[in-house]
């Protein structure tokens, strides 16, 4: 059956919100779509709902033809399941935690590893149980403290989960594999622009995971974008060439042979900045330091002058939950010297440095007492580091690790993760299988995530104009949108009536402005609420015999005559789908 507009919960507002800034934010709160119960957390009114249905049912639609099987597993899960694995402690303050009235601890859930695990070592015993892939569409709970942007990061949301199970690695890429498609194919379907990138796999777990994202001035994410080989990355795991090519920006130090370490006077020099400008020398030929704690240890990392370091890169580095810089009174309380300190000599801390320092020879670094530096520190003869690895962070104009074209940097909205999760969980939580030959062997693991109203409010992001939403029509919550001119009149509810019984026999779903409103409130509401077809019925119309058709994309309405109007709405919204 349609929707009269004059019975629909909602109501449309002529000006935003002051706290909406995204464009998608604006009009989901302006068409009547969402409304704020306190912060992150949104009901979802009738119109949304419907949406976010088609959403669900497309994404049903490639789950189930990628081999998935749904379930729905519980909200609350009972702690210990949690501390099996050890993030317990690894979410710490993003959980919502509750006790039952016998004082048992549960979380409610921000994701389902450990329930889906559990549920599978109860239930898989021989590898003639698998592969299995098991989703769900289901809340989750994370007290975000800093929720934002509409539906962009809030407190409770709507995930499909999907979680694989595979006796082998060979079997395991197949069904890694077949969700990176369905992901591909959820996204097109939705009509939202996505880009594959390389992700950090944060709290979730595993060694290598993949983001798909929205590029997106109000995303929160940056990620590097090479534009000569497509390479992408967040910019917590992007990769860089510190050796420069003809076409990067960075040029290396000329290698030279090294020098004797020399102590020099720099009064009042504190930064790199200065320290380059005070010696007369490049940024890129001095050692910058950085002290940590990490979980509560003091760390000491070191990179070249002109770099950053990625703080991602070094707390998975280190295997750490927290880490945060050292402010100057911690730095003094360890008996450091803040802006001039070393790894020349330093004791009773951790030092790691960067890939770029070990090639980088006669550098610049502080001499561990105030108001002086040292010339010509050398890595292997001077100092050495407990870890070399990579903890630079990648910036635009850095050399592709690929192709060594300039990196692009880009803000972006990340719409789906999956984590190639190996035995992480299978193998805390001893959820075992018997193989061909009856040993105990542990299952590997792969998980992916689509948080639905964030698809949600990337397709009115990515489909709006300055009138309104430009709804795709997979998602649309309507089909059609009548518009009716004095819709009171005998003759035009006669006529309302008939069209919309044709459309919705043609299987059509439909939505009817029969408010006693003014004809350009009506014509702005129905832009504003963006449905792919708009049919305006009015006495005027009714006497020539037509009905002007106005697909939401094009500028003007076409008059169309009465008998024809189900060959014009076909037309059109076959046009639409493919918008």
């Amino acid at each position: 059956m349609a929707t009269r507009m004059s019975a629909m919960f909602g109501r449309t507002l002529r000006e935003a919100p002051a706290e909406a800034e995204s464009a998608n934010h604006q009009l989901l709160l302006r068409a009547g779509l969402i409304a704020q119960l306190s912060a992150g957390v949104y009901s979802y009114l009738p119109l949304a709902w419907r949406s976010l249905r088609k959403v669900e049912a497309i994404i049903r639609d490639e789950m189930d033809a990628a081999g998935g099987q749904e379930l729905l597993m519980p909200i609350i899960q009972p702690v210990e399941l949690w501390r099996e694995t050890g993030r317990d402690e690894a979410y710490g303050d993003v959980i919502f935690r509750l006790q039952d009235r016998r004082d048992h601890d549960h979380v409610l859930a921000p994701t389902h590893e450990e329930s889906v695990t559990d549920l599978v070592r109860r239930t898989v015993q021989s590898y003639r149980d698998l592969p299995i892939n098991l989703y769900q569409i289901q809340h989750k709970f994370r007290d975000e403290p800093r929720p934002r942007g509409g539906l962009v990061r809030v407190r409770q949301f709507i995930m499909k989960d999907a979680y694989s199970f595979d006796v082998d690695d060979e079997g395991f890429q197949r069904s890694y594999d077949a969700m990176t498609q369905a992901y591909t194919n959820i996204f097109n379907r939705c009509h939202v622009p996505t880009l594959p990138v390389e992700a950090d796999s944060g709290a979730i777990g595993g060694k290598i995971s993949q983001e798909f994202v929205f590029l997106s001035e109000i995303g929160e994410d940056t990620i590097a974008v090479c534009p000569g080989c497509r390479y992408g990355a967040n910019t917590e795991r992007a990769e860089f060439q510190r050796e420069a090519g003809a076409r990067s920006k960075i040029q290396e130090p000329t290698q030279s042979d090294a020098l004797p370490m020399e102590e020099v006077p720099t009064p009042g020099i504190e930064t790199i900045e200065a320290l380059a400008g005070y010696l007369r020398i490049a940024p890129r030929q001095t050692a910058k330091a950085i002290f940590y704690l990490a979980d509560g240890d003091p760390i000491f990392a070191v990179i070249r002058g002109d770099l950053d370091v990625n703080e991602v890169k070094l707390a998975n580095l280190l295997g750490v939950r927290e880490l945060r810089p050292m402010d100057d009174t911690d730095i003094a309380a360890a008996g450091w010297t803040a802006g001039y300190a070393s790894p020349v000599e330093l004791e009773g801390v951790r030092v790691v440095a960067d890939i770029s320092i070990p090639e980088a020879p006669n550098l610049v670094a502080g001499a561990n007492k105030p108001d002086t530096h040292l010339r010509n520190v050398n890595y292997g003869r001077d100092w050495t580091a407990e870890i070399v690895d990579d903890i630079g962070l990648a910036q635009a104009g850095m050399p592709c690790p690929r192709c060594g074209e300039p990196l692009e940097m880009h803000r972006a909205i990340e719409l789906g993760h999956v984590f190639k999760l190996g035995t992480v969980y299978s193998g805390k939580m001893n959820a075992t299988f018997s193989d061909a030959a009856g040993e105990q062997r542990l299952p590997i693991m792969g998980c992916y995530g689509i948080g639905v109203e964030r698809l949600l409010a990337a397709v009115i992001e990515a489909n709006h104009d300055d009138d309104g939403i430009r709804w795709p029509r997979s998602i649309a919550p309507y089909d059609v949108h009548i518009v009716a001119i004095d819709a009171d009149a005998e003759a035009v509810r006669t006529l309302t009536n008939s069209v919309q019984a044709e459309l919705e026999e043609a299987g059509y779903s439909v939505l009817i402005d029969d408010r006693d409103e003014r004809p350009g409130v009506k014509f702005k509401d129905a832009d504003l609420l963006g449905m792919p077809l708009r049919l305006t019925l009015s006495p005027r119309n009714l006497k020539d015999d037509v009905v002007e058709v106005k697909p939401r994309d094009a500028a003007e309405a076409e008059k169309v005559a009465r008998a024809d109007l189900n060959a014009a709405v076909a037309s059109a919204l076959n046009d639409s789908a493919t918008v």
